[in-house]
C-alpha cells in the first residue's frame, strides 16, 4: 500500500511536468525484471529482492519507503544522464 501512496504522490507532479513523466517512465523501465514477458504477472515490474536491496543501500533499511522528493530527484538525475 505504501508504494501506491508513493505513486499517487508523484503522479500529479508528473502530469504537470511532461519531462518529469518521461524521466519517471525511464526509471521504471530501468528497474524492470529482465524477460518480464516470460513469467506471470507479465508486467515490467522490478523484483522484490532488487527493490529491497536498493532500499537497503540507499536508506539502510530493506523496508524503507523513499520520500516522493527523493524519487523525483533520482528521476531527474536519470534524465540528465542521457
Amino acid at each position: 500500500m505504501a508504494w501506491l501512496r508513493l505513486v499517487l504522490a508523484v503522479a500529479p507532479r508528473a502530469l504537470l511536468s511532461p519531462p518529469l513523466a518521461v524521466d519517471l517512465l525511464r526509471v521504471a523501465w530501468r528497474f524492470r525484471v529482465r524477460r518480464w514477458w516470460a513469467r506471470p504477472p507479465f508486467l515490467p515490474v522490478p523484483s522484490r529482492d532488487y527493490v529491497r536491496w536498493r532500499m537497503h543501500t540507499a536508506y539502510g533499511d530493506e523496508d524503507a519507503m523513499p520520500p516522493a522528493e527523493d524519487l523525483i530527484r533520482y528521476a531527474r538525475w536519470v534524465g540528465r544522464q542521457r
